[in-house]
């Protein structure tokens, strides 16, 4: 599986290739030979992947039926889809796409013969840094340990995935990218957010906390060498850089040309204001910035080790400061900020 030499007649299928990651492992893996046919909700903007020579398939993960002829001719899953937002009014909606939508996909697949998978997940399902030495695969994590719904639906989905490995002997291989940023961030990310909100001056505090950056073409790349040298069962970090935030938000600034937030504030001063953003976003409808889950996340430094897959795999990521300026630079070019 070295290499390019993919056959002309075997197809690898992607979900969530219109999103943010999904449309770099798109790239690379066309970069390398794939056939791609990506799996897509009738609804789904496709502007991410506009000019690919790629087929369009729709349908649902939530809806195993839709999927019963998505697997013709197919020899390699990405599962790249998640539902990824920090704040959901119905939690189980979430829980629904992100952990029973894999298992069906992953049971779809093993029946129709994929010859191997590689699973998107998060650093969300790992344990977090402990005394501030980063993160490993094998630290040990519980679900009474993870903080807000989407890292438990990670979590749980990633569990699933590792149980069919177990007992189906499902041909899948485990990513864990932790906080990717970069080009064709459409929507944007919640990371990405943080950033335009810093560039448009929008961002005056912050709080005590750090993260693992990663440009997001290195993730893709990741998960193409999950692929040709991943272990079935195997979990691989996919990450970058760590940082304290207050460094990241200078970066940004010095990149950007604008200030730098520069008011460092305790997570308890800001329960209030997430009591109450909480309260307005169950009422209208409007996604809070800040919420108690986000604030009791942030108590956690999310600094994670990328030294298994740069040693297995062969993984290099590039200095965060790159990958900054690249999502800066995409979010300037594409008029989100003047």
């Amino acid at each position: 599986m070295e290499g390019n030499n993919v056959v002309a007649a075997e197809i690898t299928l992607i979900t969530g290739a219109t999103g943010f990651v999904g449309s770099s492992v798109a790239r690379v893996l066309l970069a390398r030979g794939h056939r791609l046919r990506v799996l897509v909700r009738p609804t789904s903007d496709r502007s991410n992947l506009e000019g690919l020579p790629v087929e369009f398939v729709e349908g649902d993960l939530s809806d195993p039926q839709t999927l019963k002829n998505i697997f013709e001719n197919v020899k390699y899953l990405f599962h790249v889809a998640a539902d990824y937002r920090l704040w959901v009014p119905d939690p189980e909606t979430m829980m629904q796409a992100n952990v029973e939508g894999t298992r069906h996909l992953m049971v779809s697949a093993q029946q129709a013969g994929v010859e191997k998978i590689v699973y998107c997940s998060s650093v969300a399902a790992l344990a977090t840094a402990h005394h501030g030495v980063p993160a490993t695969e094998d630290d040990p994590i519980t679900e009474d340990q993870i903080v807000g719904v989407y890292k438990r639906s990670k979590y749980r989905a990633e569990q699933e995935v590792l149980r069919l490995v177990r007992e189906n002997q499902l041909p899948a291989v485990i990513v864990n990218p932790s906080t990717p940023i970069g080009p064709r961030d459409i929507k944007p990310t919640p990371t990405g957010q943080v950033i335009l909100d810093c560039v448009k001056g929008r961002m005056p505090a912050y709080v005590d906390t750090g993260l693992n950056l990663v440009h997001v073409d290195d993730v893709a790349e990741g998960h193409a060498l999950a692929l040709e040298k991943g272990v079935i069962g195997e979990k691989y970090i996919l990450g970058g850089e760590n940082m304290m935030l207050e460094d990241m938000f200078r970066l940004v600034a010095h990149i950007s040309g604008r200030k730098a937030p520069t008011i460092k504030l305790k997570q308890s001063w800001l329960y209030p204001v997430a009591v109450i953003s909480e309260l307005l976003a169950q009422r209208w409808g409007i996604e809070p910035r800040v919420t108690r889950e986000m604030l009791a996340m942030s108590k956690k430094l999310m600094f994670f080790s990328s030294a298994k897959a740069e040693r297995e795999l062969g993984y290099t990521p590039r200095p965060a400061v790159q990958a900054l300026e690249d999502a800066v630079m995409w979010f300037k070019y594409n008029k989100r900020f003047a």
